[in-house]
């Protein structure tokens, strides 16, 4: 007799990666689930050894790079570009300076309220100097971002304590984070005395040098040297260019730059490889013109006013039958510093006013429609070194001179004295002073190489709906008084 046992084996299981394989069939996906139902769980062990060899694999591939392999990947372009953004955002985050105290029940504010109160006119917000960069380097030129209003550029002059470091210099900082260092560097061999950002191009910085190329800095190149320059020959500058502006539209604009030798020239930011039109400043066939500094009324691409080192003022125009120098005004005693056309657009036209300021220690207001200055601003005892209009208030303008010092004048409030004053620490000679688009804020720039920004307080910046009728009232004053005074001087003459 004989008994018989009946074992069932399972199929040998053939494991596979491919998707094909590890999709069941419908017709035996339920036999395959009795099957995994009823096969014990493989011990761990087992399940060890079956990970081991993939394990092995993976150990095999990751190998220790050579120190040839890490140099080829720290000087690679794609390294390079997420060094240098990581390195600005980590830089910013680290620089976040938040007060977890504060308290929203007010009581903060309450006694903070006497110290607001104090300090609305004009407050130091925060200052911008970089060791290696900027310091003991002058600063000569400010202009603030039309596309990233927190962005500022400022040029620099050379460094005599540094002569192995660039001669130019122009740094780019943001005023949106906290953090202390530009955040773009750029430089050049010769010293940069004008700096603008290209108007419609928010990635291009041009530059005027003292040795009288143009040059154009790319925030997009990892170059810090620039991606475009001007020739040194007789076609183009061979003098310091102090005035560099670019004007028009989107679709149709043109880099403006003049030399102290009077020669005026006209670029496409495309090709600086020759000028597109070129012209000397000259007055009455006689003698050119050595500009110091160049503004365009509000709208205006051919109509500009220049100041110049001989303490006179000149308008010109750029084409027509009349293109070059059109008038002269005359009332400064020295070289004029800075000069600047009406810009707060409003109900009322103001584009015919400009203000200059001079060695000679004082601001002038004057009007394209007389060539002998309106009103005379003596409130200084050092030579004012740069001017500027309220970009929103018809009658406010900021001036700042070689002792340190900001000044805010409101001429709907007063004409003698300024609204508002503020000496920086140090007395430093402040050169160039910029409003930011909202009128809110003044840059400034010092004989150190340091940026101070200023806040402006909401109750002298931002003007209310009479101040344009109020300033032409005030005109209206200016204008009677100095008729009155002019009446007076020519009797006394007379006598």
């Amino acid at each position: 007799m004989t008994k018989m046992t009946h074992v069932d084996f399972p199929p040998k299981e053939l494991v596979s990666y491919t998707k094909e394989t590890q999709t069941p069939t419908t017709t035996a996906q339920k036999e395959v689930e009795e099957e995994d139902e009823e096969a014990p769980a493989p011990p761990p062990a087992v399940e060890a050894e079956k990970e081991k060899p993939v394990e092995t694999q993976e150990e095999e591939v990751l190998h220790e790079l050579t120190e040839e392999e890490k140099l080829q990947i720290l000087h690679s372009e794609e390294f390079v570009n997420f060094f240098d953004h990581s390195t600005r955002i980590i830089e910013r985050a680290l620089s976040e300076h938040v007060d977890v105290f504060f308290d929203y029940s007010g009581r903060d504010m309450e006694e903070k309220e006497g110290e607001l109160q104090a300090g609305t006119k004009l407050s130091l917000n925060r200052q911008f100097i970089d060791e290696r960069w900027s310091k003991q380097r002058v600063v000569t030129c400010l202009d603030w971002s039309p596309q990233y209003p927190e962005l500022l550029v400022a040029s620099y002059n050379n460094n005599e304590d540094a002569p192995h470091e660039p001669d130019g210099v122009a740094l780019v900082w943001n005023m949106k984070y906290k953090k202390t260092t530009p955040e773009f560097v750029f430089h050049c061999q010769s010293a940069v005395m004008s700096a603008a950002f290209a108007k419609f191009h928010p990635n291009l910085v041009v530059g005027g040098t003292y040795s009288g190329q143009i040059v154009l800095w790319d925030n997009r190149s990892n170059r810090r040297t620039p991606v475009q320059r001007t020739p040194l020959s007789a076609s183009a500058h061979t003098h310091p260019v102090y005035c560099v502006n670019v004007v028009g539209t989107q679709n149709a604009h043109n880099l403006i730059s003049i030399s102290t030798d009077g020669k005026m020239c006209s670029w496409s930011l495309d090709m600086l490889s020759q000028p597109q039109d070129s012209m000397e400043l000259v007055f009455k066939q006689s003698k050119s013109v050595a500009v110091t500094s160049m503004s365009f009324p509000l709208g205006d691409v051919n109509n500009f006013v220049v100041g110049s080192e001989d303490g006179s003022v000149y308008t010109a125009c750029r084409h027509g039958s009349r293109a070059g120098i059109s008038e002269m005004f005359e009332g400064h005693q020295g070289p004029i510093t800075g000069i600047h056309c009406h810009t707060a657009p409003g109900p009322v036209d103001f584009t015919h006013l400009f203000l200059t300021a001079s060695f000679d220690w004082t601001v002038k207001l004057w009007s394209t429609k007389n060539n002998k200055p309106l009103y005379s601003f003596e409130d200084n005892s050092d030579y004012v070194y740069d001017v500027m209009w309220s970009p929103v208030h018809p009658a406010l303008f900021a001036c700042v001179d070689g002792l340190g010092r900001v000044d805010l004048w409101n001429l709907n409030n007063d004409t003698e004295v300024p609204t508002a004053s503020m000496a920086v620490e140090g007395s430093p000679a402040l050169n160039r002073l910029r409003w930011s688009q909202s009128g809110r804020e003044i840059a400034v720039g010092d004989s150190e190489g340091q940026i101070h920004i200023f806040d402006v307080g909401e109750q002298i910046a931002i003007p209310r709906n009479d101040e344009w009728t109020r300033f032409v009232r005030t005109l209206a004053e200016i204008n009677e008084n100095r008729d009155d005074a002019e009446e007076l001087a020519a009797q006394r003459l007379a006598a």
